[in-house]
């Protein structure tokens, strides 16, 4: 089960440098011109999650697996990307092809960068990026409407169903908004005939504040003006200095730490943006522990015990009979899975538990 979350937003705002600190490669050129990022770039990245390391330690386990999220790194949109300009038709093809987006913006004043329109004003490049989008998802919409209407009106059960989302859909980008509001008055049923319109403002979005070192740990006016926008949107944003991760990325683990205290910085800002995007997506882990290893597994917040035994391997979601369960806290207090067994700790779960965030399991199926 992979998950995408697609790094866009104007040329020359850090996006490279910020994918190339996420992977610790040189993947990604970073480069001082609109376009160095013709293809785009992709990378899986560990989600940091401190209670593997607990677990591992009370299990005795050799080895810690942890769960990952894949970022692309998707060249810079311009204004008419919806029209072709730039490279626009292959980047926006990029962007239908991830799960959420994390939109960079520059928050930092540098003469020595230029900016595609000649000056710094974070809010107005999210408008830009965010209209381009649009404009595309409208014209999409516009064009595969009409036939869906004379297939609905033939009684075709899948048109029937897919058109009043695209109804609703149509009207909110001829008002100016992207189709992601609908969600928060959608069904899961609903939801995903919404995401098999591949639309591109459908997508969550994540909002990167690209700063300089020196607002690393408070951000500025630019920042505060970004808050204010993804306040009004429900959109969450994170604080990053694209250029102190690449620093850190290239550090050992005992140098990072002592670089990011002196910046005035708890952790990396990375790790931040990680755990963002996985919540972006409404993912989850749950745990599997022995003394081979502790392992982290994904899946999406409501998933049931046999779907998400299914996540290692088929044949257990087949052949599911039945979950042991112990929560994360029980877990690391009580010492591990003798102790939450005989304190009655340890649960038998069935095939409707709904798996919770941090669950230790056990599966039990049939062969």
């Amino acid at each position: 089960m992979g998950f995408k979350c697609g790094i866009v937003g104007l040329p020359n705002v850090g996006k490279s440098t910020l994918f190339n600190a996420l992977t610790r490669t040189a993947a990604a050129q970073a480069a001082n011109y609109p376009f160095c990022t013709i293809e785009p770039n992709t990378g899986e990245v560990a989600v940091p999650d401190p209670r593997q390391a607990k677990i591992a330690k009370i299990a005795g386990s050799k080895e810690i697996i942890p769960t990952r999220i894949s970022f692309v790194d998707i060249a810079g949109l311009v204004r008419g990307a919806s029209k072709g300009e730039g490279l626009g038709n292959q980047f926006l093809a990029n962007i239908r092809e991830v799960d959420a987006i994390v939109h960079v913006l520059r928050c930092f004043e540098n003469d020595d960068i230029t900016h595609v329109e000649g000056r710094i004003d974070p809010v107005a490049d999210a408008d830009t990026v965010e209209t381009e989008l649009m404009l595309a998802d409208l014209d999409s919409l516009e064009r595969r409407i009409t036939n869906t209407r004379k297939r609905a009106q033939g009684k075709d059960k899948e048109s029937m169903e897919q058109l009043p989302i695209m109804e609703r859909a149509l009207a909110l980008l001829q008002e100016g908004k992207p189709v992601r509001v609908l969600r928060k008055d959608l069904d899961p049923a609903e939801v995903r005939l919404l995401e098999g319109l591949n639309l591109l403002t459908s997508h969550p979005v994540l909002y990167v504040c690209n700063v300089a070192e020196a607002d690393a740990a408070t951000g500025n006016s630019y920042t505060k003006a970004v808050e204010e926008m993804a306040a009004k949107q429900g959109a969450s944003v994170v604080i990053i200095s694209a250029e102190i991760e690449a620093q850190v990325a290239q550090l050992a683990d005992d140098e990072a730490r002592e670089f990011l205290e002196a910046m005035g910085l708890e952790e990396p800002g990375l790790d931040r943006l990680i755990r963002a995007g996985y919540d972006l997506l409404h993912l989850i882990t749950y745990f599997t522990a022995g003394p081979k290893e502790t392992r982290a597994w994904t899946i999406v917040k409501g998933t049931k015990a046999p779907q998400a035994a299914g996540v290692i391997h088929t044949d257990f979601e087949r052949g599911f009979i039945r979950a042991q369960t112990i929560a994360y806290e029980d877990f690391v207090t009580l010492g591990g899975e003798v102790p939450a067994k005989e304190a009655g700790k340890a649960r038998d779960e069935g095939k409707e538990y709904v798996v919770q965030d941090g669950d230790v399991m056990l599966f039990k199926f049939n062969t």
